[in-house]
């Protein structure tokens, strides 16, 4: 076929096979580069004429050269003529078809804000209530919050089979309760989780990742079953919802990574960083028919909001003596003793309000001791669970305990329910929407008894009170400066505490002061002032927020130590400030309120604030009583019980609030 091609033809596929060993060859390739760059230029000019191209002298051809003329003629010199393509295919366009984009390394998706929810006993709960909840669910993923729901069927003593088709009833009665809400759907996973013994592993694992975001992303309420597969055993069993909401938990937080002893530390940080991104847990929320915590001491009959920092081992404390109590007796009733009420001091056996007169405990009914008990260890185990759980979350994240009657209800509209009248009334907020919009509970925890409205309880079962929401930050810790645990705070303590103590950190302190009032502390003269009259201080976190608490002596009395002198001394509420980057989010200033008033100063305290203070409508709700000083710029406010009784003590509260002096560095005292 060679011998048939024309002369123009053999020269043009002499030259490609040429210019292809000259490509081969390490020593020419360089020079075949230049040739052809200056052969782009000018043809004629790259090496003389197209007749005459430059010579190439190739002494010895390779063994396997593929050239025609030195499988002809081996091993003789062969100057061959070289012609690149026409002009006309260098100047002709080309067209390229681009590489498809490939993903950017940022996050893949929108961040998914989630909130978890445990349902408990919900075969307990009415058909009307689990409808009011799957609204509630519903209005949350569309306000942008996801719902990854836990079905809690309490403590089960039957069969497996018994126990998981009881599970999966419950699941798909909420599922279509769900789906029954406009723009709503519902997924539920029942082969979510595994469990091996054998390696230790006391919490149930999430099998895998993207089966349980899809659904949450694609705004489904997704409901889990607390079912695991156990790899040590290669049976399913059901496992304790608690469990389920802690491995959730875990998973959503970024925590569930398991990496290799031997994988640097840089690239685990990396990876946890990395699912943090997708995820951030918002909400923890339980729905217990049991309600929000209750507290046992003082007058407050339920926490509205739980600083976990610095209440979580007083309140589990209180629960705990509580059972202990319970027991104690029930032990004394079993010697034949008679039968005797639960003492008064319990409220869970104390009627609450006019309103609510739940049936009494008394001892002589074991069944209802059982039940109390059975109510105390639900606190118990709902109060560690959030505990838990937020440990493992941002500070940003928070807890709400309620009952889903309470969120049925508030979600409900009054036609739904022709037994309830609507007259004069006001629609009841639902907690959980509230919660989301404001990250604050429904009332604030330092308000008094008296303004939080009725307590409603629904003494459906024998002990078994529904206490309103309780609201659970993981907090901050609480420092008060001395321990009023250790020493009470009084005006006969000595010797007082100073602010130059080494315990203060005095700068960071002033920054507080003159961050929240927005003025210049002269510092010097304050604590002139101050130093020799300091009842104690209160530090909320790394000082976001604290008090300064002072005893004064009116004018008129000598203060020379007698015990007459230290009777008439005034609690004063000297500085009240938090970080303006605080207030009005975290709780901040009603966690150092009621330190104040519960734990330091509970007889009650005084302080005064300017007529025109925007803050006057918060204490106002907070005080016992006001009392505007006549020919002054101050409002005076006080917590202490029947002080309008007392004309003496009245009288030097109002002489304290008048005669302190500001210590501002500006000197404004008289418009002050």
């Amino acid at each position: 076929m060679h011998e048939r091609l024309g002369r123009r033809a053999k020269e043009k596929l002499l030259d490609r096979d040429f210019f292809l060993s000259l490509l081969n060859s390490a020593s020419t390739k360089r020079e075949a580069k230049q040739y052809l760059a200056r052969f782009k230029a000018d043809p004629k000019k790259a090496g003389g004429t197209a007749a005459q191209p430059p010579s190439t002298a190739i002494t010895t051809a390779p063994p396997e050269s593929s050239h025609p003329a030195s499988r002809a003629n081996p091993g003789v010199t062969y100057n061959g003529a070289f012609y690149g393509a026409s002009r006309s295919v260098y100047d002709s366009p080309v067209f390229r078809v681009d590489p498809a984009p490939t993903q950017p390394n940022g996050e893949p998706f929108e961040r998914l804000h989630l909130a978890l929810v445990k349902i408990a006993k919900p075969q307990m709960l009415e058909d009307y209530t689990i409808d009011g909840v799957a609204k509630t669910l519903s209005q949350l993923t569309r306000l942008g919050m996801s719902c990854c729901v836990v079905i809690d069927p309490g403590t089960q003593t039957g069969s497996f089979l018994a126990s998981r088709k009881l599970v999966t009833e419950q699941a798909d009665r909420i599922s279509r309760a769900v789906d029954g809400q406009p723009h709503s759907r519902a997924c539920h996973l029942d082969s979510l989780l595994a469990l091996n013994h054998t390696a230790g592993q006391t919490l149930p694992k999430i099998f895998s990742r993207k089966p349980l975001l899809s659904p949450l992303r694609n705004g489904q309420v997704t409901l889990i079953s607390p079912i695991a597969y156990m790899k040590d055993f290669s049976r399913a069993e059901i496992v304790p919802a608690n469990d389920v909401m802690l491995a959730l938990t875990k998973e959503f937080a970024g925590l569930g990574v398991h990496p290799d002893p031997d994988e640097d530390p840089m690239l685990t940080a990396q990876k946890i960083q990395s699912l943090q991104r997708e995820v951030s847990l918002d909400r923890v929320i339980i729905l217990d028919p049991l309600g929000g915590i209750p507290a046992l001491s003082g007058t407050h009959q339920s926490h509205v909001f739980l600083n976990m920092e610095q209440e979580f081992e007083d309140v589990r404390d209180e629960l705990q003596g509580a059972k202990r109590q319970t027991k104690a007796e029930k032990g004394e009733l079993a010697k034949d003793k008679p039968s005797v009420s639960i003492p008064d001091s319990n409220p869970l056996s104390q009627p609450v309000s006019a309103n609510a007169v739940p049936t009494p405990l008394h001892l002589g009914d074991h069944q209802a001791v059982e039940e109390y008990n059975s109510t105390l260890d639900g606190h118990l185990e709902n109060l560690r669970l959030s505990q838990r759980a937020l440990s493992m979350l941002p500070s940003t994240s928070s807890g709400i305990i309620t009952s889903p009657k309470e969120v049925s209800s508030s979600a409900q509209t009054h036609s739904a329910m022709p037994e309830l009248s609507a007259v004069g009334t006001r629609r009841q907020r639902n907690p959980l929407i509230h919660n989301l919009l404001t990250d604050k509970p429904i009332l604030s925890s330092s308000l008094p008894v008296s303004r939080r409205g009725l307590f409603r309880s629904s003494p459906d079962m024998l002990s078994k009170l529904t206490f309103p929401t309780t609201f659970v930050k993981r907090g901050m810790p609480i420092s008060m400066i001395p321990n009023p645990r250790v020493q009470a705070w009084s005006a006969w303590t000595q010797p007082r505490v100073r602010l130059d103590d080494p315990c203060i950190d005095l700068p960071r302190l002033v920054n507080l002061i003159e961050d929240s009032f927005g003025r210049k502390l002269d510092v010097h003269d304050y604590l002139n002032r101050i130093n020799d009259r300091i009842a104690g201080l209160i530090i909320a976190g790394e000082y976001e927020g604290g008090a300064i608490l002072t005893w004064e002596t009116p004018p008129g009395v000598v203060d020379d130590g007698s015990d007459e002198s230290l009777s008439r001394m005034v609690p004063y509420l000297d500085k009240f400030a938090v970080l303006k980057r605080s207030q009005g989010a975290g709780g901040v200033a009603d966690v150092v309120f009621n330190a104040m008033l519960r734990t330091c100063f509970p007889s009650g305290v005084c302080w005064r604030s300017r007529k025109d203070n925007p803050v006057n409508k918060w204490y106002f709700e907070r005080s016992q009583g006001t009392w505007k000083l006549s020919d002054s710029n101050w409002t005076m406010f006080w917590t202490t019980p029947g002080l309008v009784e007392d004309s003496q003590k009245f009288r030097d509260y109002e002489a304290v609030c008048r005669s302190i002096q500001p210590s501002w560095a500006d000197n404004s005292s008289v418009v002050d």
